[in-house]
């Protein structure tokens, strides 16, 4: 751009040298002049022109190649550059040594006693520290700070190690119209099949119907079958939560592969973990739901469970009242579990998570030990794993 001005300058007869220009560079460099219009000017009129007889050229050149410019909105105006952009500090990051000397406060109760208290003395914003709700800072209470327990206030994820998230949550329905890419999710689930010719008779034996109608001497004799269909029943629950969202893509081909293997089936949407209901529309999650009871007492015995989540939250979640994320549940979530596997024969739990990050994650162990180990990996050995122990 200044290469272009500068033969704008000799276009219109000013005197400018190389040197004169790298002079101006130079300036521009030291921050002598930035995003002004009327600061460059002032700048580049002391470096380039030397006798005042040339201020008049070097005003003509100078309007007609910045023509326009003032118009433009400012770069630097905080309409154009978001907020968030701007004030987002560096978050925090502590060694493991600091992370070792941050301690949990023992209990969901102390928990949530720490924080009523604390709201109570705090009267004003607060960043960093590690006593108040703010932002930053090493405080169980907040966001975008770290701790090995707490309450999140609003704000994305970093550990994962929320007890609870003060977030209105939105969800999107998983879409079971994909193209799947990965095939071998369909192959797998074909393991899980029971066929059998129940209902009306609509479909052509062409076997019988030959024999037929040789028997009566060419006489065409057309013999029907009821159509030939997988029994197997099936109800699967996906894991809508915040820690899933890395692993939507694979959930829907999972989702598109199963509409299209099993004639029954049924599927549900929960967060982080089951508790007393569940719902089928996230839209509708709060004014629809679903009680885990009426899923019991609805569905047989017989149908095949598929829980899909990453399994991954606080130990809370699963084994206390009152520790879901969202409401308060007035059992625990494990009491749930416990009576879905106690109806339902054959259930499982496939995990997107790679294998290899189980044992760090106490939610997991948790879970693993409700289903009696019976949770696999979200990918092809998982996946056929899982239908094997389902189709027995």
């Amino acid at each position: 751009m200044l290469t272009k001005f500068f033969y704008t300058l000799k276009q219109y007869q000013v005197p400018v040298s190389v040197r004169e220009y790298l002079d101006l560079i130079n300036a521009l460099d030291q921050g002598l002049a930035f995003a002004d219009n009327e600061d460059f000017y002032r700048l580049s009129r002391v470096c380039l022109v030397k006798d005042e007889k040339h201020f008049d050229k070097f005003d003509r050149a100078f309007k007609h190649f910045f023509d326009g410019l003032d118009t433009l909105s400012n770069p630097l105006d905080s309409a154009s550059i978001p907020d968030d952009w701007l004030r987002k500090e560096i978050e925090k990051t502590l060694s493991p040594e600091e992370l070792e000397q941050l301690q949990k406060m023992g209990s969901l109760e102390k928990l949530m006693e720490e924080f009523e208290k604390r709201l109570q003395e705090q009267h004003k914003r607060h960043q960093g520290g590690n006593k108040m709700v703010g932002t930053g800072g090493t405080s169980p209470f907040g966001a975008y700070g770290a701790n090995p327990e707490g309450i999140r206030l609003a704000g994305p994820s970093r550990n994962k190690t929320a007890v609870k998230v003060w977030e209105k949550r939105d969800f999107k329905n998983l879409d079971d119209s994909q193209e799947l890419g990965i095939r071998n999710l369909q192959v797998a689930l074909r393991r899980l099949r029971r066929f059998a010719r129940q209902g009306v008779e609509e479909e052509l034996d062409i076997a019988d119907t030959i024999k037929s109608t040789a028997h009566k001497g060419g006489m065409l004799d057309i013999k029907l079958v009821p159509e030939r269909k997988n029994r197997v029943k099936v109800l699967i629950f996906f894991d809508v939560g915040g820690s899933m969202d890395p692993h939507v893509e694979v959930c829907e081909s999972l989702f598109s592969a199963a509409r299209s293997e099993f004639k029954h089936l049924h599927y549900f949407y929960f967060h982080n973990f089951i508790y007393e209901s569940v719902w089928q529309d996230n839209n509708r999650r709060w004014s629809e739901r679903l009680p885990i009871w009426d899923i019991i007492h609805k569905y047989g015995s017989d149908y095949r469970v598929i829980f899909v989540g990453d399994a991954t939250m606080s130990p809370y979640e699963v084994l206390s009242a009152g520790g879901s994320v969202e409401h308060f549940n007035e059992e625990a979530g494990a009491v749930w579990m416990q009576r879905l596997c106690q109806h339902f024969h054959k259930v499982v739990w496939l995990n997107p998570e790679p294998e290899r990050t189980w044992p760090m994650t106490q939610s997991i162990q948790h879970v693993r030990k409700l289903l009696e180990e019976r949770m696999h990996p979200l990918t092809l050995h998982g996946l056929e794993a899982a239908t094997k122990y389902l189709s027995k």
